[in-house]
């Protein structure tokens, strides 16, 4: 199964938004090059969190700023903004089994309860850690190079 890369580095966004003082502008070139690629697709992850209501862009003047402390902010929170689909689900279900097929035909029903059963472990476990936990996981040391980083701009 692959999965998408957009709730890491949608939780590294924002750990770093949480690390770096409000009145530093964090802009997605300087999170572009913490996460090593590209600023539209930091842009795009910075959609998905606003859309979320766990940031807020200022127009205009670039970077972000979390609308929430970091305690309140959850891993489910972030997972919800950036990974589920328009109908809330982790996982996707075949779209056009074969109706004439025993197995095709109840493919969906006979996964769903799994699926769903997975999904709320997984749910559970990620509403139990926020950002701020997160943010004090890294050394000292690490923490100044991101805010060199939002400092310098390099």
């Amino acid at each position: 199964m692959h999965l998408s890369s957009r709730f890491p580095v949608a939780v590294q966004i924002l750990i770093i938004l949480a690390w770096v003082p409000d009145e530093v502008k964090v802009t997605s070139e300087i999170l572009a090059k913490s996460v090593n690629t590209n600023p539209v697709l930091i842009r795009r992850i910075m959609g998905y969190l606003k859309r979320g209501e766990l940031i807020i862009i200022p127009t205009g003047i670039g970077g972000a700023n979390l609308t929430k402390k970091p305690t309140e902010i959850t891993l489910l929170d972030v997972y919800r903004a950036v990974e589920l689909t328009e109908e809330n689900q982790l996982f996707g279900l075949h779209d056009s089994p074969n109706p004439h097929c025993p197995i095709g035909k109840e493919i969906n029903s006979v996964l769903k309860i799994h699926l769903d059963n997975a999904r709320e472990a997984l749910e559970n476990r990620l509403a139990q850690v926020n950002i701020a936990e997160l943010v004090e996981s890294f050394p000292p040391f690490d923490r100044e190079i991101l805010k060199y980083l939002a400092l310098k701009g390099e």
